[in-house]
């Protein structure tokens, strides 16, 4: 099965326990930014998927 990428983000933030407003505020954007990215209306800024897979303990190609 292929995943789009908000299906992965949100795979890897439940498998860290994080909220939606908690990843939000780790990485500087608001719960619902990362919503949208979950939902497929929006993506995360290129400046932030770095962070992203740190802070998922991932890396950028397993989100993408």
């Amino acid at each position: 099965m292929e995943f789009k990428i908000g299906e992965k983000i949100a795979k890897y933030r439940k498998l860290k326990g994080y909220t939606q407003e908690q990843l939000g505020e780790l990485v500087g954007v608001s719960g619902q930014a990362v919503s949208k990215w979950e939902r497929g209306l929006a993506y995360p800024d290129i400046s932030l998927w770095n962070k992203l897979s740190i802070l998922l303990n991932t890396d950028i190609e397993s989100l993408i």
